[in-house]
């Protein structure tokens, strides 16, 4: 069992207004103990370097979902050989409120806007931290290897985004897909065209609840609508291989542990009908079996 430890971080927002201009960033590793006076005094072990130069999974957490939500994973595939980090941009939602987003650039998502960049305006911050981190990974880690890991919204806007970003090899997303809201100006139904040119594997849970309780937004007819998720794969993904994988009775939150029931909007949520440790077991190992074929050129 590899000894996993982590690091903090920090990125500044370009654009995003003070005091709201910086993610904190948490830097998951495996880890080398090694006994020392400075392992002792500092807490801080040095990476396992073995397995370096490491390619970084950047998880991408949907709204208001703090980063520690995304623990279990983080560990998990620095477990399996990659860098995990997540991080927390407390930053202007919807309506002017304030709150964890993994950042949306609202005119990039218009029909004016759309394709022409990143709707994420996070994703080229955090990355350039990361370039720039000094500490236990310094020199150790392969940012030309990066996988985007999204979860709701921040699954949306790494479908939106990640060929932007030519370090992404390849995209992972749970509970998310590309329709679009009417507000932004696109008629009823549409499903948008996701920018990624890597191979993507969209997650989903049969019991998701959130999904649907959102589903007023997009401008369709309750009676007739489809499911966003199968429709984002069916008709968003450029050719490539893509996979889609719907977990038996696992909810929107099932990537997410401990569950925060004081903040985002699990309350929409339909209850799991398979364990969640089930659940978070399954995703674990086809998150990592993804990646390691997808950004380690590893076979399955």
């Amino acid at each position: 069992m590899s000894t996993i430890r982590s690091v903090w971080w920090a990125a500044t927002i370009p654009g995003a207004k003070a005091p709201f201009d910086t993610a904190h960033l948490r830097v998951y590793y495996p880890a080398a103990p090694d006994g020392s006076d400075r392992e002792r005094l500092s807490g801080v072990m040095a990476a396992d370097a073995e397995g370096a130069p490491f390619p970084v999974a950047l998880i991408i957490s949907g709204v208001n979902v703090g980063q520690e939500g995304y623990r279990w994973l983080a560990t998990e595939l620095a477990a399996k050989g990659f860098v995990a980090v997540t991080f927390d941009w407390v930053g202007t939602l919807f309506g002017g409120m304030h709150g964890i987003t993994p950042g949306v650039d609202l005119d990039a998502a218009r029909p004016d806007g759309y394709g022409k960049r990143p709707t994420c305006p996070s994703l080229r911050p955090v990355l350039d931290a990361l370039r720039d981190m000094t500490g236990p990974l310094d020199g150790l880690l392969d940012l030309d290897r990066v996988a985007l890991i999204g979860h709701s919204a921040g699954g949306t806007v790494a479908l939106q985004s990640a060929r932007f970003v030519p370090e992404v090899k390849a995209v992972v997303t749970y509970g998310a897909h590309t329709m679009v809201a009417t507000m932004l100006g696109w008629p009823a139904g549409t499903v948008l065209p996701a920018q990624v040119d890597c191979p993507v594997l969209l997650l989903a849970g049969e019991n998701d609840g959130v999904i649907n309780g959102s589903a007023d937004r997009y401008g369709e007819d309750p009676a007739t609508r489809k499911d966003p998720i199968t429709r984002t794969f069916t008709e968003a993904l450029p050719p490539g291989p893509h996979q889609m994988v719907t977990l038996p009775g696992a909810n929107h939150f099932a990537i997410v542990h401990p569950v925060d029931h004081t903040a985002a909007r699990a309350f929409l949520d339909r209850e799991a009908s398979t364990d969640p440790a089930v659940s978070r077991e399954t995703l674990s190992g086809l998150i990592g079996d993804f990646l390691h074929h997808h950004v380690r050129n590893e076979p399955c």
